[in-house]
């Protein structure tokens, strides 16, 4: 099933997408704290679902596609 392996670039360009998506979650989550303005906290937490539910999708593209070939 070659369809489902990652060539060695896309599987950094996923890493590296999955690292972006990190720094953002952390971001969201520590600027929910600091900001009083309810709607923007709300956005803010809006924001922590959906990129919770990305690297989700992100770890497990990458963990099916781990059969890296060298296309």
């Amino acid at each position: 099933m070659a369809e489902n392996r990652l060539a060695i670039h896309e599987a950094m360009d996923v890493s590296e997408l999955l690292n972006f998506k990190s720094v953002c979650l952390t971001r969201s989550t520590v600027s929910q704290t600091l900001v009083s303005d309810e709607t923007l906290k709300q956005l803010l937490q809006q924001d922590v679902q959906n990129t919770q539910r990305h690297i989700q999708e992100l770890q497990t593209q990458l963990s099916q596609g781990m059969n890296v070939d060298s296309r």
